[in-house]
C-alpha cells in the first residue's frame, strides 16, 4: 500500500507538471501517448487503493492562466470527458439509448454568445472555470457567422482549430524549416489568445460548433435536429452520424479510415446521448460530464531497435535529438525517425541504443515514441556541437531543457543562415544550393554574408568542385550580381530576425518608408504600435539590432547591395485594407496582385471584418461566403480593373 501511495503521488507530480506547461506555455515534455499512459496508471491505482490525493489530475482540471487577456468566468464549468479506448466500452455507455458519434477535435475551446443576432462574445475554455476574452479575434475566424438570422440569446461551444492544408500553406512561406509552425493545434492556441487581432485573421483559424448550451426559446430534443438547426443559421459544426449500440463499431471503423485523409485536427471521437432532457438529467461528476465519453484511438503501435540518435544542428544554434531506428510499417507507410523535440522528452523516455522501443503515429499521422520496453538510459547529451565540435550547452526554459551549439560560426549554423540568405524570398540567388553553400564554407570561400559577393575571386577553385563546371559559376555569378539590387522587406526576412517572416518584414518596411536608417533603430513601442507586431516581435527585433556581433556582419554586406524602391510608387492606397478571392485576370496570380497592392501601400488580408475597405472579386455577385459577407458588413466589392483605377492619376 505505502509503495502504491509513493507511486501515485510521483505520477501526480509528473501528470501535473506536464499539463501546466502544456496549457501554460504550449510546450510538451512527453507525447500524448506516455501521458495516457500514466493517467490510466494513476486511475488505477487509485481505484485499488481506494484513494485520491487533492492534487490528483483525476479531480482536478485548473491551472492558471498566464496572459494579459481579460478573464471572465463560466456561468457553468466546462468539465473534461472521460476516456476510454474501448469499442465495448463505447456500446455499454450508450445502453438502449441512441446517440450521436462525433470528430473529438484537436484545438482550443471556444464559447460563443450571440444577443439579438450577434456575435456578443467569444471566451476561451481557459482553465474549465475562468475563460479569456477573445471576442475581437473569434471576428477573424474564417467562417464564424458575425450576425445571424436568430434574434434572442444563443449559447454555443465550438473548437478553433487550423486545418491542415492551411497549416502546410502557411509553412511553405518559410524557406528554412527552423522558421516553421511544429504543429496546428499549438498555433492554433496561439493564434486564438493573440493581444493583436490582425495575427489572429492571418492564421486561418476555424470553428467547428459541437454543442448548443443555451437558446432563448424551446429547441428540438434532438442534438442532431440541433445541430441542423444550426447549420441552417450558417454555422459549421462538427461532423457527426446517429448510431446505436449494435452500428457503434461500424461508424468508429468508418472514422479510422476517414481520418487518414481528414483535414482537420483530430484526436479521437465523442458519443454523446442525442436525448437532450435525457443528458441533463445525468449531471456531471466533479471533473466528467456523465452525458458524453471521448473514445480515443487504440494507437497502432510496433515493437522496433533503436539504432541510434542524430543530433540536428538549427540555424539558432538548437541541438534536436532524433531517434533512428530499424524500419517499421505504421498506418500503411514506412517509418524509420521520430523527432524527440527536446532533452527532456528524450531522458523521460531513459532511451538507450538497442533498446526495444513501441512507435505509433499521434493521431495516425506523426511519427513517435510510445514507450520503452527496455529503459536502459544510456544516451550521452553531446557536450560539443556534433558539426563544429564547439561546446555545447544545456538550457532550461519554462522547465524543459535544450541543447544549444556555443559556436557563433558553427558550419551547421551557418549553412542554414547563408541558405536563408540566398534562398527566393530572400536575396532570391539562384544556384547556391545546400551542398554547395557546404563545400564554399568547407573550403573557406565564405564566412559570412558579404563573401558570397566576393566569389568572382575563386573561380578557379569554384570551376573545378565536382559535379560542377565554368556555366554553373557564370550562373551563380550572374545571379549574385542582380541580387545585389534588392527590396528592403526581402533583404530583412534575408537575415533572419526571430519571428520576422517575409510578410512581418514587408508590414515594418513599409511603415517606416523602406528607409533602412529608421527600421535599424526602431524601438519596442516603435513597433508595437505597427498593427500585427506585438513585444515579442518587437523585442526580438531590437535585441538583433543591438547585437555588435550580428550588426558588423550585416554592415559589411550593406556596402554590397542597394535598396530598391521602384515598386513602392506612391502611397494612394495607405490605410486601405484588401481581401482577395475568386479568379485573378490581370495579375499572374495573387501574390503579384499583393505585390501591387502593397507598393502602393496599401495592406492585405485573408478575412473579411468591418475593418476591411474593399474585398476583390472578378465575380461580384457570387453568392460565396466573403462576398456575403462583405455585404453584411457593408464592404465595398471591386473587380481587378476598380482596383487598378484607384491608383491611376
Amino acid at each position: 500500500m505505502e509503495q502504491k501511495i509513493k507511486r501515485m503521488k510521483e505520477l501526480i507530480e509528473i501528470l501535473n507538471n506536464a499539463s501546466r506547461l502544456y496549457y501554460q506555455f504550449s510546450t510538451s515534455i512527453m507525447t500524448d501517448y506516455e501521458y495516457d499512459k500514466l493517467y490510466d496508471e494513476l486511475v488505477l491505482l487509485e481505484k485499488e487503493t481506494n484513494t485520491v490525493l487533492s492534487n490528483s489530475p483525476t479531480i482536478n482540471v485548473e491551472y492558471e492562466i498566464l496572459s494579459s487577456l481579460e478573464k471572465v468566468e463560466h456561468p457553468t464549468p466546462m468539465l473534461s470527458l472521460s476516456k476510454t479506448k474501448s469499442v465495448s466500452e463505447l456500446q455499454s455507455f450508450i445502453g438502449d439509448k441512441k446517440g450521436l458519434l462525433s470528430w473529438k477535435l484537436d484545438g482550443l475551446t471556444i464559447v460563443l454568445t450571440y444577443v439579438d443576432g450577434l456575435l456578443y462574445s467569444g471566451v476561451t475554455r481557459g482553465n474549465g472555470t475562468i475563460g479569456e476574452v477573445v471576442t475581437e479575434n473569434v471576428k477573424r475566424f474564417k467562417n464564424i457567422p458575425l450576425t445571424i438570422p436568430y434574434k434572442k440569446r444563443l449559447v454555443l461551444r465550438g473548437e478553433a482549430v487550423i486545418k491542415y492544408s492551411d497549416f502546410k500553406k502557411m509553412n511553405e512561406e518559410f524557406d528554412d524549416e527552423d522558421d516553421t509552425f511544429k504543429n496546428p493545434r499549438n498555433l492554433c492556441s496561439g493564434s486564438v489568445r493573440q493581444l493583436d487581432s490582425n495575427v489572429t485573421a492571418k492564421r486561418c483559424v476555424n470553428c467547428i460548433i459541437f454543442a448548443l448550451i443555451s437558446a432563448d426559446d424551446e429547441l428540438p430534443n434532438s442534438k442532431k435536429e440541433q445541430f441542423d438547426f444550426l447549420k441552417k443559421l450558417g454555422f459549421e459544426v462538427v461532423e457527426h452520424f446517429e448510431v446505436d449500440k449494435d452500428t457503434i463499431p461500424n461508424v468508429v471503423e468508418d472514422f479510422k479510415e476517414k481520418i487518414k485523409t481528414y483535414d482537420i485536427p483530430s484526436d479521437g471521437l465523442v458519443l454523446t446521448f442525442d436525448d437532450v432532457i435525457y443528458s441533463n438529467s445525468l449531471g456531471s461528476t466533479a471533473k466528467y460530464p456523465r452525458d458524453s465519453i471521448a473514445f480515443k484511438w487504440m494507437d497502432q503501435t510496433k515493437e522496433t531497435k533503436l539504432k541510434s540518435i542524430d543530433w540536428m544542428v538549427s540555424r539558432t544554434g538548437l541541438i534536436n535529438p532524433v531517434a533512428v531506428f530499424d524500419t517499421v510499417s505504421l498506418e500503411g507507410t514506412e517509418v524509420s525517425r521520430a523527432s524527440l523535440h527536446n532533452l527532456s522528452i528524450m531522458k523521460g523516455l531513459q532511451l538507450g541504443i538497442n533498446d526495444k522501443i513501441l512507435v505509433y503515429k499521434a493521431n495516425m499521422i506523426i511519427p513517435q515514441i510510445a514507450g520503452n520496453l527496455t529503459k536502459s538510459d544510456n544516451i550521452e547529451i553531446p557536450e560539443y556541437c556534433p558539426v563544429c565540435h564547439h561546446k555545447a550547452i544545456v538550457k532550461e526554459i519554462n522547465d524543459i531543457k535544450y541543447l544549444y551549439c556555443t559556436n557563433e560560426f558553427c558550419r551547421a549554423k551557418l549553412i542554414k543562415k547563408l541558405s536563408l540568405f540566398t534562398s527566393k524570398n530572400a536575396m532570391n540567388i539562384d544556384g547556391i544550393s545546400d551542398a554547395i553553400l557546404t563545400k564554399l564554407i568547407d573550403e573557406e570561400l565564405v564566412k559570412n554574408y558579404k563573401d558570397i559577393y566576393n566569389l568572382s575571386k575563386y573561380k578557379d577553385k569554384i570551376i573545378n568542385f565536382e559535379g560542377y563546371g565554368e556555366k554553373s559559376y557564370n550562373n551563380i555569378i550572374d545571379s549574385i550580381e542582380k541580387s545585389r539590387k534588392v527590396k528592403l522587406a526581402n533583404f530583412i526576412f534575408a537575415l533572419g530576425i526571430p519571428e520576422i517572416g517575409l510578410s512581418r518584414a514587408k508590414l515594418i518596411c513599409n511603415s517606416f518608408d523602406n528607409d533602412y536608417d529608421k527600421i535599424s533603430k526602431l524601438t519596442i513601442d516603435d513597433l508595437a504600435a505597427i498593427d500585427g507586431i506585438g513585444e515579442i516581435v518587437g523585442s526580438e527585433w531590437v535585441n538583433f539590432f543591438n547585437n555588435e556581433k550580428i550588426m558588423k556582419d550585416v554592415n559589411d554586406v550593406l556596402s554590397e547591395i542597394t535598396f530598391i524602391d521602384s515598386d513602392r510608387k506612391q502611397d494612394k492606397l495607405a490605410n486601405k485594407t484588401f481581401v482577395i478571392t475568386g479568379n485573378v485576370n490581370h495579375f499572374k496570380n495573387r501574390d503579384e496582385m499583393i505585390e501591387f497592392i502593397e507598393s502602393y501601400s496599401g495592406k492585405v488580408v485573408s478575412a473579411i471584418s468591418k475593418n476591411v475597405d474593399y474585398l476583390i472579386n472578378n465575380d461580384i455577385n457570387s453568392t460565396s461566403t466573403k462576398n456575403t459577407k462583405a455585404k453584411e458588413l457593408g464592404v465595398e466589392i471591386i473587380k481587378e480593373e476598380d482596383l487598378l483605377k484607384l491608383v491611376e492619376d
